[in-house]
């Protein structure tokens, strides 16, 4: 399911799917978007970031059009102790990789993938990215 902004409509809540993963996206070339996912933070439960919340950041083949800067990108990841994906959507490889890296991630958070959860699995995100 995908909306632009949270928080979400409550008018239809007792329809709603359980939620199990948000992805929050950013595009490097538009200011409004990173603007648009800190307003929407504030909306999410605090439980969430523990392993359920993860960055896409999307644009990152044109540097040369950039309008968000990526210390602030890291520092939301830092932050919210979320891991932050980079994808160029224009590459058929990179976006298929990344579609198989969130889905095996949404399957984590989903507990359908026996002996790890959401919490290691964010743990494991940050450790490696620390190396």
């Amino acid at each position: 399911h995908l909306t632009t902004s949270l928080p979400l409509p409550s008018e239809r809540d007792h329809l709603r799917p359980r939620i199990d993963m948000i992805v929050f996206m950013i595009d490097i070339k538009s200011k409004y978007s990173l603007k648009n996912v800190e307003a929407s933070l504030a909306h999410v439960d605090a439980s969430f970031f523990l392993g359920k919340v993860c960055f896409l950041v999307t644009g990152v083949g044109r540097v040369n059009y950039c309008s968000v800067e990526m210390n602030a990108i890291s520092k939301l990841g830092e932050v919210y102790c979320s891991p932050v994906l980079f994808c160029e959507l224009e590459l058929e490889g990179i976006r298929v990789a990344t579609a198989q890296r969130l889905l095996r991630m949404l399957q984590i958070c989903a507990g359908h993938i026996p002996g790890v959860s959401a919490l290691s699995f964010g743990t494991l995100m940050r450790s490696s990215a620390d190396n």
